[in-house]
């Protein structure tokens, strides 16, 4: 079989301007990054303003587990299934992070026939967004630092310093550093976390616009002072800095599928540090030119796509049709206590012990009142029996679940789902979303109901 690579490089990209026509964009509303990358000029919002929107479709997995579950695959899978059912579709997702990619877990582009292109860009540099949000952090703590040995004028406490430096790289060593050695500022113990875990990247995914960004960049609550008053990015005067570095970041990325349908994929916030969403001004632009916009969030359900309404469908307004629930024998089996190394071999009893899992999940997403598709994601070598018994387990649950095979056969092995997820939105319209708690209540219970 072919590597991720392989197929990756022999597809047949079209160029970015005619995937963009696609989605009804004119030739002055992108801004090209070679030929097949471009940013999508925030005009777009208002010049789409009062369009009838499209169906908002999230997909959301069972706990994630190291067999891996092929969210994001099943995701690019699902837009290519629904364009083949002749439906305008856009997938949106987050940027990939150079810490995972040269890590364990590898790239974010999907994987075998359903993988968004150009692979390799993407997953490397891409169109600079990580950097910018790198150089924003970045500049921010320098300015800290500097203040400091300036003479400190807001008697900022070097023992009280929330904000550290990032890199979109893993390097354990600088977990924990001393800065100011020397003589070089005001010596003091800091770290370095990874971009993604940044709050500018979350505020870049969050802000509607470049004004909002700047306002909630100037929010940022860098540390305390030794008189015990917080102090702000606004106090040290370099928020307007921050956004003048992500002026080009703040805009959405266009690439496409390896079916060449349209991809927009921005920012990168990770789920168990952020709220681990794509962009809002992203997801708002794929609803307002696409009949289908299907999204993500990341890790398991009960922490990315809880996030997903909690915070990104709550500030944003956005109503979500459907959740799409990614479900492998594989990860059940481990959920059910099969051992890694005999997770090939048919098991349908340890598969079965693992369903809790899933069946919880798909609880806790009805309570939002969003119809649930189970996708069961196919491996080569899950058994017929324990497919069947994992659709008869799904249906007890009064869930359908449909089986796909997007990674081996592309938006072929999607179709199926993609005829499910249009039923689906059909039934749902958004009417019946709803949030679990209200903007006002504490923060105790907020996190009893959540719990």
């Amino acid at each position: 079989m072919k590597s991720d690579l392989e197929i990756a490089q022999e597809a047949t990209l079209q160029p970015v301007r005619e995937i963009a026509a696609l989605l009804g964009l004119e030739r002055d509303e992108i801004e090209l990054y070679g030929d097949y990358k471009a940013k999508i000029k925030l005009s777009v919002l208002d010049t789409r303003a009062g369009r009838p929107r499209g169906k908002l479709v999230l997909c959301t997995a069972l706990t994630p587990t190291r067999a891996g579950e092929g969210k994001t695959t099943v995701n690019i899978g699902l837009s290519m299934g629904l364009a083949r059912l002749g439906k305008k579709a856009v997938t949106t997702l987050r940027e990939p992070s150079l810490g995972p990619s040269f890590g364990i877990k590898g790239g974010a582009a999907g994987g075998g026939y359903s993988q968004v292109v150009p692979m390799e860009e993407i997953n490397l540099h891409f169109t600079g967004d990580m950097h910018a949000v790198t150089a924003a952090h970045n500049l921010c703590a320098a300015i800290v630092d500097n203040h400091m040995f300036q003479g400190n004028e807001l008697e900022i406490d070097p023992d009280a310093i929330y904000w550290p430096r990032v890199m979109d790289m893993n390097d354990r060593a600088l977990r924990n550093v001393t800065v100011g050695q020397r003589g070089e500022g005001v010596e003091r113990q800091t770290r370095f976390d990874i971009t993604a875990a940044s709050e500018v990247m979350a505020i870049l995914c969050l802000a509607t616009n470049p004004r909002d960004m700047r306002e909630r960049l100037g929010r940022i609550l860098i540390g305390w002072s030794r008189r015990g008053r917080p102090v702000t990015s606004s106090d040290i005067k370099v928020a307007g800095a921050m956004a003048a570095l992500l002026k080009d970041a703040i805009k959405p990325n266009l690439v496409q599928t390896i079916e060449n349908t349209p991809a927009i994929i921005h920012g990168g916030p990770f789920a168990n540090i952020a709220h681990g969403c794509n962009s809002v001004q992203a997801t708002k632009i794929g609803l307002m030119l696409a009949d289908y916009c299907v999204t993500e969030a990341g890790f398991g359900a009960d922490l990315g796509a809880e996030k997903f309404f909690d915070i990104k469908c709550r500030y944003a307004g956005l109503k979500p049709d459907c959740v799409v629930m990614v479900a492998t024998v594989r990860a059940l089996k481990l959920h059910g206590g099969v051992p890694l190394e005999h997770l090939s071999e048919p098991y349908a009893a340890g598969m079965a012990a693992g369903l809790d899992n899933l069946r919880k999940h798909c609880e806790n997403m009805a309570l939002f009142g969003v119809p649930v598709v189970v996708a069961i994601n196919v491996f080569s070598e899950d058994s017929e029996e324990e497919l069947a018994l994992l659709t008869r387990e799904v249906a007890a649950m009064g869930l359908s679940a449909v089986r796909c095979r997007v990674w081996a056969e592309g938006g072929a092995g999607a179709t199926d789902l993609a005829a499910e997820v249009i039923r689906a939105c059909a039934s749902a319209d958004g009417a019946r979303f709803r949030l679990l708690y209200e903007d006002d209540l504490g923060l105790k219970e907020k996190i009893e109901t959540i719990a």
